[in-house]
């Protein structure tokens, strides 16, 4: 039999157990292009089929459509079975006599996200558990908190963050409200993979619960709890969802919290998920600020404010007296960890700051220099959410941990409260977030970082990129020397072993480079750091870090080429 009549014979076994008319339709169509010759069309369905889409510790995430490599509600039965078995061999393995596991659902205004979040809520009732489904497209984090405050043993969020609008995910929590990691992750696999059809799913028709606007009006007090009661409110600010989903819950809690109401971007206001105002909905990527940006040069805030579609993510633009910038991921990760600081709530049982290994370098310095500890995690929340003792967490995409007792994963509306707060607290004091970083530089040094990402169209082109940085390893790197070079696939410094390599030149520039645990691309992160001898030398130092930075980046630029 050839290769060519197995996949046909695969994808009509598929198209027969599939229980989406929507998606059947598809697959019927592309099979038909293929028997008629279609190369295209030939090259689409040996992609749809080259395999299963893969759960990780980040749960699913891929293109929507038919096949077993596409977000769809036949892969979407599939994992939460397997879900739901693996809840149940925990609680049979504890001794807890419960009937069956208690989840937690929620979804945003993706195409497809309610009824993926719906059909997961079917398959745990049938199995005699406990589904909870949030009553609207919401924040992640308002998932992340419903899990603990409700005293669920799991949480499913339907979404697939920033990727663009053709994708959908599915990102799953354990019962205290963090991210799965390994061998969590691979236990569910392979429970998933237990399950060979979708017909051999049980489904309720019935008979889950949809949960009342209370968790959000809980989750909405909790957030405003990170604040100060007696800090000053008197700012200004201007705001987008990024057609995403935080708008609304943005807007409530910085009016439960006190401040006046951002002046949202109308345009991007409302969810959309054809995303149509942005190329790429993420406020890392160029130009997606650029309608935020030109309404604040309109009205004049104090700040800018940006969430990502599922506003677990937070970015921030200041005006720098020439023009809006937007701070980058390390600069907003180093304020909010100083304001942590200077506000005195490190205490008791979490006193830890800590930030992803691909990370600035300063907050470990703030940490010293305050006498706190300092942790250094594997890139993601999942690791950072984990951390004893954490009071404050961050990665450089734009991720931030400001409450980590009631939501232990990166939240964009708590982050952008307490940013307001450190904003109209310097405003008060006739300072902006300019100057807080200027001391910061002053005290431990230019720390500047940057990123670039090496997209590629096959995955299998990324390996040998990496084969041949650790092979091929570079000894010196715009002009300075290698002083060591790291495979993170060993374990450094106590860390789970990951892919990846690290460079530290002898002027103490860092280079990471690992791929992306979510998109097709390679990614290489850069800094600079140069010790600054009293303010005035704060400009030369920026100058002389941004030299570093341009050399070692063409470097880069060059070696990980595709």
């Amino acid at each position: 039999m050839s290769d060519r009549t197995e996949l046909l014979e695969s994808a009509r076994a598929w198209m027969e157990d599939d229980p989406d008319p929507a998606t059947r339709q598809e697959l019927e169509q592309v099979l038909a292009a293929v028997e008629d010759g279609d190369e295209d069309a030939l090259a689409d369905l040996e992609d749809r089929f080259s395999g299963v889409l893969e759960f990780g510790t980040a749960g699913l995430r891929g293109r929507l459509g038919a096949g077993p490599n596409r977000m769809n509600r036949s892969v979407v039965f599939r994992t939460a079975a397997g879900l739901t078995a693996y809840l149940r061999q925990q609680l049979e393995e504890s001794g807890d006599a419960t009937p069956g596991p208690a989840v937690v659902v929620g979804f945003d205004a993706r195409h497809n996200s309610d009824v993926f979040a719906r059909d997961t809520a079917a398959v745990v009732t049938a199995a005699g558990g406990r589904a909870m489904v949030l009553p609207s497209p919401l924040p992640t984090p308002v998932l992340a908190f419903a899990i603990q405050h409700l005293g669920a043993d799991a949480g499913v969020m339907v979404t697939a963050s920033h990727n663009p609008p053709e994708d959908n995910g599915y990102k799953v929590y354990l019962g205290d409200g963090s991210q799965i990691v390994p061998p969590a992750d691979r236990d569910i696999a392979e429970q998933i993979a237990a399950v060979t059809s979708t017909a051999q799913v049980p489904l309720a028709q019935d008979g889950w619960e949809t949960l009342g606007e209370e968790v959000l009006d809980a989750y909405l007090d909790a957030a405003v709890a990170v604040l100060d009661p007696a800090s000053p409110r008197d700012l200004s600010v201007v705001h987008t969802a990024l057609h995403g989903v935080g708008s609304e819950v943005v807007r409530r809690a910085f009016e439960r919290a006190g401040f006046p109401a951002p002046a949202a971007v109308a345009t991007q206001a409302e969810p959309d998920p054809e995303f149509p105002t942005v190329a790429f909905p993420n406020p890392e990527e160029s130009g997606a600020i650029d309608a935020a940006l030109e309404l604040a040069a309109q009205v004049g805030p104090d700040l800018v404010i940006a969430n990502d579609p599922d506003a677990d993510r937070c970015a921030l633009a200041v005006h720098d007296g020439e023009g809006w910038r937007m701070l980058r991921g390390d600069e907003v990760g180093a304020l909010l960890g100083q304001h942590v600081i200077d506000r005195g709530r490190p205490g008791g049982d979490r006193r830890v700051l800590a930030r992803s290994i691909v990370s600035s370098r300063l907050l470990g310095a703030m940490a010293r220099y305050a006498g706190l500890p300092g942790e250094e995690t594997l890139t993601g929340f999942k690791w950072i959410g984990r951390v004893e003792g954490l009071i404050y967490g961050y990665e450089e995409a734009l991720g931030y941990c400001v409450d980590p007792a009631t939501v232990p994963d990166k939240d964009g509306v708590t982050a952008a409260l307490m940013a307001a707060e450190l904003a109209a607290t310097l405003k008060q004091q006739g300072r902006s977030l300019g100057d807080l970083l200027d001391d910061l530089a002053e005290r431990h040094g230019v720390h500047q970082t940057d990123a670039f990402s090496v997209r590629v169209s096959d995955l299998a082109q990324i390996p040998p990129v990496m084969a041949r940085l650790r092979e091929q390893t570079p000894q010196e790197l715009g002009g300075v020397a290698l002083s060591r070079a790291e495979d993170l696939a060993d374990g450094v410094d106590g860390l789970p072993p990951t892919d990846g390599v690290r460079f530290l030149l002898e002027d103490e520039t860092r280079v990471i480079v690992r791929p992306s645990g979510t998109e097709p691309k390679l990614k290489v992160y850069l800094e600079a750091i140069v010790p600054v001898d009293g303010r005035d030398a704060l400009p030369g130092a920026r100058e002389e870090a941004a030299r570093r930075l341009a050399a070692v980046r063409a470097g880069m630029e060059e070696l990980t080429a595709v």
